[in-house]
């Protein structure tokens, strides 16, 4: 344990958040996204929410502001302007970690799987809740000075 870490930081997810760099993407998924078979490492998460996992990731990665997007959720296929309650709960962590800069933007869902099979790593989680998957674009840390 540390002071000031959220416990659902696991080592293996904070040494994964450590070693990204500016531009990186990281998807949180759901536990019926095929996680394994996209290429990229996956952390696990399991019997975790994705609201949770998003909440203690956003606590200390910054966002990209240096481009128009950086979270993105999967669409509901076939509806893509249809909304899923997950989604308003990844608006409001966004809003809450980031401020009103950042917009939570939307992928089909084979785009979705694009996105993630080139990410850095995914965080499958335990969500149940359907379509709980959201791509993060990490941004800088800048000095305090």
């Amino acid at each position: 344990m540390l002071k000031g870490i959220d416990p659902l930081l696991t080592p293996d997810l904070l040494r994964t958040l450590r070693a990204m760099g500016h531009g990186d993407e990281l998807a949180i998924v759901d536990g019926n996204f095929p996680a394994e078979s996209m290429g990229p490492p996956v952390v696990r998460l399991g019997g975790i929410e994705a609201s949770a996992a998003l909440d203690a990731i956003l606590s200390v990665m910054p966002l990209d502001e240096f481009v128009p997007e950086a979270a993105w959720r999967m669409e509901v296929v076939g509806q893509p302007q249809a909304e899923q309650p997950i989604f308003q709960t990844f608006r409001d962590l966004l809003l809450r970690h980031e401020g009103e800069k950042f917009r939570l933007a939307s992928l089909e869902r084979f785009a979705f799987y694009a996105r993630a099979k080139a990410c850095f790593t995914l965080v499958a989680t335990g969500e149940r809740r359907l379509y709980g998957n959201i791509i993060l674009k990490k941004g800088v840390v800048r000095s305090p000075a």
